[in-house]
Protein backbone atom coordinates (compact mmCIF):
# COMPACT_ATOMS: atom_id res chain seq x y z
CA UNK A 1 0.00 0.00 0.00
CA UNK A 2 2.60 2.55 0.69
CA UNK A 3 4.12 2.45 -2.91
CA UNK A 4 1.03 2.72 -4.52
CA UNK A 5 0.35 5.57 -1.82
CA UNK A 6 3.95 7.21 -2.92
CA UNK A 7 2.38 6.70 -6.57
CA UNK A 8 -0.80 8.81 -5.97
CA UNK A 9 1.22 11.56 -4.41
CA UNK A 10 3.66 11.57 -6.90
CA UNK A 11 0.76 11.95 -9.65
CA UNK A 12 -1.19 14.39 -7.61
CA UNK A 13 1.49 16.73 -6.88
CA UNK A 14 3.16 16.53 -10.50
CA UNK A 15 -0.07 16.58 -12.68
CA UNK A 16 -2.31 18.70 -10.31
CA UNK A 17 -1.43 21.29 -8.09
CA UNK A 18 -3.83 23.18 -8.29
CA UNK A 19 -6.24 20.96 -6.77
CA UNK A 20 -8.52 21.36 -3.86
CA UNK A 21 -8.68 18.51 -1.31
CA UNK A 22 -11.79 17.58 -2.78
CA UNK A 23 -10.88 17.49 -6.09
CA UNK A 24 -7.59 15.74 -5.68
CA UNK A 25 -9.48 13.16 -3.88
CA UNK A 26 -11.89 12.62 -6.86
CA UNK A 27 -9.02 12.28 -9.17
CA UNK A 28 -7.86 9.12 -7.06
CA UNK A 29 -7.73 5.62 -8.64
CA UNK A 30 -10.79 4.32 -7.93
CA UNK A 31 -13.76 1.91 -9.60
CA UNK A 32 -17.05 3.40 -8.48
CA UNK A 33 -19.22 1.04 -10.85
CA UNK A 34 -17.67 -2.02 -9.42
CA UNK A 35 -18.08 -0.95 -6.37
CA UNK A 36 -21.35 -0.68 -6.56
CA UNK A 37 -21.86 -3.92 -8.22
CA UNK A 38 -19.42 -5.62 -5.62
CA UNK A 39 -21.90 -3.91 -2.38
CA UNK A 40 -25.18 -4.85 -4.27
CA UNK A 41 -23.68 -8.56 -5.03
CA UNK A 42 -22.34 -8.58 -1.63
CA UNK A 43 -25.51 -8.18 -0.05
CA UNK A 44 -27.24 -10.07 -2.36
CA UNK A 45 -25.28 -12.93 -1.35
CA UNK A 46 -25.16 -11.93 2.41
CA UNK A 47 -29.19 -12.41 2.60
CA UNK A 48 -28.56 -16.03 1.27
CA UNK A 49 -25.65 -16.44 3.46
CA UNK A 50 -28.40 -15.61 6.24
CA UNK A 51 -30.76 -17.99 4.74
CA UNK A 52 -28.35 -20.98 5.07
CA UNK A 53 -26.74 -19.64 8.61
CA UNK A 54 -30.59 -19.94 10.40
CA UNK A 55 -31.71 -22.86 8.48
CA UNK A 56 -28.50 -25.33 9.22
CA UNK A 57 -27.06 -26.22 12.59
CA UNK A 58 -27.34 -28.88 15.13
CA UNK A 59 -30.69 -29.24 14.01
CA UNK A 60 -31.65 -28.54 10.26
CA UNK A 61 -34.42 -26.23 10.17
CA UNK A 62 -36.82 -26.15 6.42
CA UNK A 63 -36.49 -22.87 4.71
CA UNK A 64 -40.58 -22.75 4.92
CA UNK A 65 -40.34 -22.74 8.98
CA UNK A 66 -37.92 -19.98 8.98
CA UNK A 67 -39.83 -17.60 6.64
CA UNK A 68 -42.77 -18.98 8.84
CA UNK A 69 -41.16 -17.74 12.65
CA UNK A 70 -40.27 -14.72 11.25
CA UNK A 71 -43.42 -13.61 9.87
CA UNK A 72 -45.53 -15.68 11.69
CA UNK A 73 -43.86 -17.09 14.99
CA UNK A 74 -45.65 -19.23 17.12
CA UNK A 75 -44.07 -19.87 20.40
CA UNK A 76 -45.38 -23.24 20.83
CA UNK A 77 -43.33 -24.47 18.28
CA UNK A 78 -39.77 -25.55 19.07
CA UNK A 79 -38.80 -24.59 15.57
CA UNK A 80 -39.66 -21.45 15.86
CA UNK A 81 -38.36 -20.97 19.42
CA UNK A 82 -34.99 -21.77 18.38
CA UNK A 83 -35.00 -19.71 15.46
CA UNK A 84 -35.91 -16.15 17.38
CA UNK A 85 -34.33 -16.81 20.46
CA UNK A 86 -30.66 -18.19 19.40
CA UNK A 87 -30.44 -18.24 15.52
CA UNK A 88 -31.43 -14.67 14.21
CA UNK A 89 -29.82 -12.86 17.36
CA UNK A 90 -26.52 -15.02 16.36
CA UNK A 91 -26.98 -14.56 12.49
CA UNK A 92 -27.35 -10.54 12.56
CA UNK A 93 -24.24 -10.46 15.06
CA UNK A 94 -21.80 -11.57 12.99
CA UNK A 95 -23.00 -9.34 10.52
CA UNK A 96 -22.21 -6.28 12.81
CA UNK A 97 -18.92 -7.99 14.18
CA UNK A 98 -17.72 -8.80 10.41
CA UNK A 99 -18.84 -4.66 9.60
CA UNK A 100 -16.81 -3.49 12.69
CA UNK A 101 -14.12 -5.43 12.81
CA UNK A 102 -13.72 -4.85 8.97
CA UNK A 103 -14.19 -1.08 8.73
CA UNK A 104 -11.73 -0.83 12.25
CA UNK A 105 -9.35 -1.66 10.00
CA UNK A 106 -9.80 -0.08 6.58
CA UNK A 107 -9.77 3.21 8.89
CA UNK A 108 -6.52 1.92 10.86
CA UNK A 109 -4.77 0.96 7.49
CA UNK A 110 -5.81 4.48 5.28
CA UNK A 111 -5.14 7.02 8.97
CA UNK A 112 -1.69 5.20 9.38
CA UNK A 113 -0.66 3.91 6.04
CA UNK A 114 -0.10 0.69 7.80
CA UNK A 115 -0.84 -2.36 5.92
CA UNK A 116 -0.41 -4.13 9.19
CA UNK A 117 -3.04 -2.48 10.83
CA UNK A 118 -5.66 -4.08 12.66
CA UNK A 119 -7.87 -4.47 15.55
CA UNK A 120 -6.47 -7.48 16.55
CA UNK A 121 -2.87 -7.41 15.88
CA UNK A 122 -2.23 -3.42 17.25
CA UNK A 123 -3.70 -4.78 20.70
CA UNK A 124 -7.33 -3.10 20.68
CA UNK A 125 -9.06 -6.46 21.13
CA UNK A 126 -6.66 -7.70 24.18
CA UNK A 127 -7.19 -3.99 25.55
CA UNK A 128 -10.93 -4.81 25.45
CA UNK A 129 -10.47 -8.22 26.88
CA UNK A 130 -8.29 -7.79 29.80
CA UNK A 131 -11.10 -4.93 30.37
CA UNK A 132 -13.82 -7.45 30.29
CA UNK A 133 -12.08 -9.95 32.57
CA UNK A 134 -11.86 -7.58 35.57
CA UNK A 135 -15.30 -7.08 34.52
CA UNK A 136 -16.22 -10.42 35.51
CA UNK A 137 -13.89 -10.31 38.04
CA UNK A 138 -14.49 -7.29 40.12
CA UNK A 139 -18.12 -6.95 39.51
CA UNK A 140 -20.42 -10.52 38.36
CA UNK A 141 -23.46 -9.99 37.15
CA UNK A 142 -22.22 -6.58 35.36
CA UNK A 143 -25.08 -5.20 32.81
CA UNK A 144 -24.02 -5.37 29.44
CA UNK A 145 -24.02 -1.84 29.23
CA UNK A 146 -21.37 -1.53 31.61
CA UNK A 147 -19.63 -4.25 29.68
CA UNK A 148 -19.57 -2.43 26.39
CA UNK A 149 -18.02 0.74 27.96
CA UNK A 150 -15.46 -1.46 29.55
CA UNK A 151 -14.57 -2.55 26.23
CA UNK A 152 -14.60 0.97 24.82
CA UNK A 153 -12.20 2.11 27.96
CA UNK A 154 -9.90 -1.28 27.22
CA UNK A 155 -9.75 -0.93 23.78
CA UNK A 156 -8.47 3.22 24.27
CA UNK A 157 -6.21 2.53 26.57
CA UNK A 158 -4.15 -0.30 24.28
CA UNK A 159 -4.35 2.30 21.57
CA UNK A 160 -2.50 4.77 23.35
CA UNK A 161 0.30 2.90 24.86
CA UNK A 162 0.89 0.69 21.28
CA UNK A 163 1.50 4.08 20.11
CA UNK A 164 3.67 5.44 23.00
CA UNK A 165 5.75 2.04 22.73
CA UNK A 166 5.83 2.26 18.62
CA UNK A 167 7.06 5.77 18.66
CA UNK A 168 9.57 6.07 21.79
CA UNK A 169 11.84 3.97 19.84
CA UNK A 170 14.47 5.62 17.18
CA UNK A 171 13.22 6.36 13.86
CA UNK A 172 9.33 6.93 14.80
CA UNK A 173 5.92 4.67 14.23
CA UNK A 174 6.96 2.26 10.95
CA UNK A 175 4.45 -0.17 10.34
CA UNK A 176 6.15 -2.49 11.28
CA UNK A 177 7.34 -1.59 14.80
CA UNK A 178 3.39 -0.41 15.26
CA UNK A 179 3.06 -4.28 14.76
CA UNK A 180 5.73 -5.15 16.89
CA UNK A 181 4.54 -3.52 20.27
CA UNK A 182 0.98 -4.08 19.23
CA UNK A 183 1.36 -8.02 19.38
CA UNK A 184 4.03 -7.45 22.69
CA UNK A 185 0.69 -5.47 24.47
CA UNK A 186 -1.53 -8.39 23.23
CA UNK A 187 0.75 -11.27 24.55
CA UNK A 188 1.08 -9.23 28.22
CA UNK A 189 -2.61 -8.23 28.18
CA UNK A 190 -3.39 -11.99 27.05
CA UNK A 191 -1.54 -13.08 29.96
CA UNK A 192 -2.57 -10.73 32.50
CA UNK A 193 -6.29 -11.73 31.45
CA UNK A 194 -5.53 -15.65 31.94
CA UNK A 195 -3.81 -14.78 35.18
CA UNK A 196 -6.64 -12.74 36.56
CA UNK A 197 -9.09 -15.63 35.45
CA UNK A 198 -7.14 -18.00 37.69
CA UNK A 199 -6.85 -16.43 40.30
CA UNK A 200 -10.36 -15.29 40.53
CA UNK A 201 -11.70 -18.81 38.71
CA UNK A 202 -13.24 -16.94 36.10
CA UNK A 203 -11.88 -19.23 33.07
CA UNK A 204 -15.02 -20.66 32.03
CA UNK A 205 -16.83 -16.87 31.38
CA UNK A 206 -13.67 -15.93 29.70
CA UNK A 207 -13.44 -19.32 27.51
CA UNK A 208 -15.55 -18.01 24.86
CA UNK A 209 -14.28 -14.51 24.75
CA UNK A 210 -10.41 -15.96 24.37
CA UNK A 211 -11.45 -18.11 21.59
CA UNK A 212 -13.44 -16.08 19.72
CA UNK A 213 -17.21 -17.29 18.83
CA UNK A 214 -20.73 -15.62 17.98
CA UNK A 215 -23.18 -18.37 20.13
CA UNK A 216 -23.83 -16.37 23.27
CA UNK A 217 -25.40 -13.34 21.67
CA UNK A 218 -28.91 -13.02 22.71
CA UNK A 219 -31.32 -10.12 21.50
CA UNK A 220 -30.27 -8.05 25.09
CA UNK A 221 -26.77 -8.21 23.30
CA UNK A 222 -27.99 -6.19 19.61
CA UNK A 223 -30.12 -3.79 20.97
CA UNK A 224 -26.89 -2.37 22.82
CA UNK A 225 -24.42 -2.78 20.41
CA UNK A 226 -26.41 -1.78 17.26
CA UNK A 227 -26.69 2.03 17.87
CA UNK A 228 -22.76 1.91 18.47
CA UNK A 229 -21.68 0.32 15.85
CA UNK A 230 -24.65 1.72 13.67
CA UNK A 231 -23.49 5.22 14.79
CA UNK A 232 -19.46 4.23 14.00
CA UNK A 233 -20.09 3.03 10.51
CA UNK A 234 -22.16 6.40 9.36
CA UNK A 235 -19.29 8.57 10.94
CA UNK A 236 -16.80 6.03 9.18
CA UNK A 237 -18.45 7.15 5.40
CA UNK A 238 -19.00 11.01 6.87
CA UNK A 239 -14.96 10.74 7.30
CA UNK A 240 -14.35 8.40 4.47
CA UNK A 241 -13.01 11.46 2.05
CA UNK A 242 -10.58 12.53 4.81
CA UNK A 243 -9.40 9.19 5.53
CA UNK A 244 -8.42 9.07 1.98
CA UNK A 245 -6.41 12.20 2.31
CA UNK A 246 -4.49 11.09 5.45
CA UNK A 247 -3.49 7.92 3.15
CA UNK A 248 -1.79 10.23 0.47
CA UNK A 249 0.69 11.13 3.58
CA UNK A 250 0.98 13.49 6.23
CA UNK A 251 2.58 16.57 4.13
CA UNK A 252 0.36 15.65 1.59
CA UNK A 253 -3.14 15.86 3.20
CA UNK A 254 -2.22 19.19 5.14
CA UNK A 255 -1.06 20.68 1.86
CA UNK A 256 -4.69 19.31 0.70
CA UNK A 257 -6.21 21.75 3.77
CA UNK A 258 -6.99 18.67 5.60
CA UNK A 259 -6.42 19.44 9.63
CA UNK A 260 -4.86 16.67 10.81
CA UNK A 261 -5.17 16.45 14.24
CA UNK A 262 -9.03 16.19 14.60
CA UNK A 263 -9.32 13.56 11.80
CA UNK A 264 -7.23 11.18 13.51
CA UNK A 265 -8.58 11.87 16.72
CA UNK A 266 -12.31 11.29 15.41
CA UNK A 267 -11.08 8.06 13.21
CA UNK A 268 -9.41 6.50 16.31
CA UNK A 269 -12.53 7.26 18.67
CA UNK A 270 -15.13 5.78 15.91
CA UNK A 271 -12.10 2.69 15.34
CA UNK A 272 -12.25 2.13 19.54
CA UNK A 273 -16.61 1.93 19.36
CA UNK A 274 -16.14 -0.38 16.54
CA UNK A 275 -13.64 -2.89 18.09
CA UNK A 276 -14.57 -2.24 21.90
CA UNK A 277 -18.46 -3.65 20.40
CA UNK A 278 -16.82 -6.33 18.89
CA UNK A 279 -14.91 -7.68 21.05
CA UNK A 280 -17.74 -7.13 23.79
CA UNK A 281 -20.28 -9.75 21.70
CA UNK A 282 -17.71 -11.69 20.04
CA UNK A 283 -14.19 -12.06 21.74
CA UNK A 284 -11.11 -11.55 20.29
CA UNK A 285 -11.45 -12.30 16.65
CA UNK A 286 -8.19 -10.90 14.71
CA UNK A 287 -7.23 -10.66 10.61
CA UNK A 288 -10.62 -9.39 9.81
CA UNK A 289 -9.40 -5.95 10.05
CA UNK A 290 -6.56 -7.23 8.33
CA UNK A 291 -7.72 -9.26 5.67
CA UNK A 292 -10.95 -7.34 4.00
CA UNK A 293 -10.10 -4.10 3.81
CA UNK A 294 -6.96 -5.59 1.67
CA UNK A 295 -9.24 -7.00 -0.56
CA UNK A 296 -11.69 -4.14 -1.02
CA UNK A 297 -8.80 -2.17 -2.28
CA UNK A 298 -7.99 -4.45 -4.68
CA UNK A 299 -11.20 -4.55 -6.00
CA UNK A 300 -12.43 -0.96 -6.04
CA UNK A 301 -9.16 1.34 -5.64
CA UNK A 302 -8.01 3.30 -3.39
CA UNK A 303 -10.83 5.67 -2.54
CA UNK A 304 -12.35 4.97 1.25
CA UNK A 305 -15.58 6.18 -0.07
CA UNK A 306 -16.14 2.91 -1.85
CA UNK A 307 -13.62 1.30 0.71
CA UNK A 308 -15.49 1.35 3.68
CA UNK A 309 -18.98 0.08 2.23
CA UNK A 310 -17.01 -2.51 0.58
CA UNK A 311 -15.22 -3.51 3.66
CA UNK A 312 -18.00 -3.43 5.69
CA UNK A 313 -20.53 -6.17 3.17
CA UNK A 314 -17.67 -8.20 2.66
CA UNK A 315 -16.43 -8.13 6.60
CA UNK A 316 -19.95 -9.42 7.39
CA UNK A 317 -20.32 -12.16 4.36
CA UNK A 318 -17.37 -13.49 6.07
CA UNK A 319 -18.10 -13.92 9.58
CA UNK A 320 -21.60 -15.29 8.30
CA UNK A 321 -20.01 -18.02 6.50
CA UNK A 322 -16.84 -18.54 9.02
CA UNK A 323 -19.59 -18.98 11.75
CA UNK A 324 -21.73 -21.01 9.44
CA UNK A 325 -18.20 -23.36 8.78
CA UNK A 326 -18.01 -23.21 12.68
CA UNK A 327 -21.28 -24.72 12.80
CA UNK A 328 -20.69 -27.32 10.21
CA UNK A 329 -17.22 -28.63 10.42
CA UNK A 330 -18.12 -31.26 13.55
CA UNK A 331 -21.21 -30.66 14.35
CA UNK A 332 -22.72 -30.89 17.25
CA UNK A 333 -19.45 -29.46 18.41
CA UNK A 334 -18.73 -25.85 17.00
CA UNK A 335 -15.31 -24.58 16.30
CA UNK A 336 -14.81 -21.18 17.51
CA UNK A 337 -14.93 -18.66 14.32
CA UNK A 338 -11.98 -17.13 15.58
CA UNK A 339 -9.69 -20.31 14.61
CA UNK A 340 -11.99 -20.71 11.32
CA UNK A 341 -11.12 -17.01 10.03
CA UNK A 342 -6.99 -17.24 11.15
CA UNK A 343 -6.65 -20.07 8.77
CA UNK A 344 -7.00 -17.67 6.38
CA UNK A 345 -5.69 -14.59 8.55
CA UNK A 346 -2.38 -15.91 9.60
CA UNK A 347 -0.89 -17.17 5.76
CA UNK A 348 -2.27 -13.76 4.83
CA UNK A 349 -0.09 -11.85 7.46
CA UNK A 350 2.57 -13.48 6.70
CA UNK A 351 2.51 -12.91 3.12
CA UNK A 352 1.98 -9.02 4.10
CA UNK A 353 5.11 -9.11 6.63
CA UNK A 354 7.38 -10.24 4.63
CA UNK A 355 6.44 -7.43 1.83
CA UNK A 356 7.01 -5.20 4.86
CA UNK A 357 10.25 -6.90 6.52
CA UNK A 358 12.87 -3.60 5.22
CA UNK A 359 11.05 -1.67 7.65
CA UNK A 360 12.20 -3.38 10.84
Amino acid sequence: MADNSHLHNSQLEESEPALTGPEAVERLYSRPLTAILIILGGLVALVLALVLSVSFGVMDIKFLTVWEAIFHFNPDIKGHQVIRELRLPRVLGCMLVGSAFAVAGAIMQGMTRNPLADSGLLGLNSGAGFALALCFALAPGISYSYIILFSFLGAAVSTIIVVALGASVRGGLTPMRMVLAGVTLSALLTALSEGVALYFRIGQELAFWYAGGVAGIRWEQLKMMFPWVGAALIAAMVLSRSITMLSLGEEVSKGLGLRTGPVKLAGVIIVIMLAGSAVSVAGAVSFIGLLVPHVARKLVGVDYKWIIPTSAVLGALLVVLADLAARMVRPPFETPIGTMIALIGVPFFLYLANKERREL
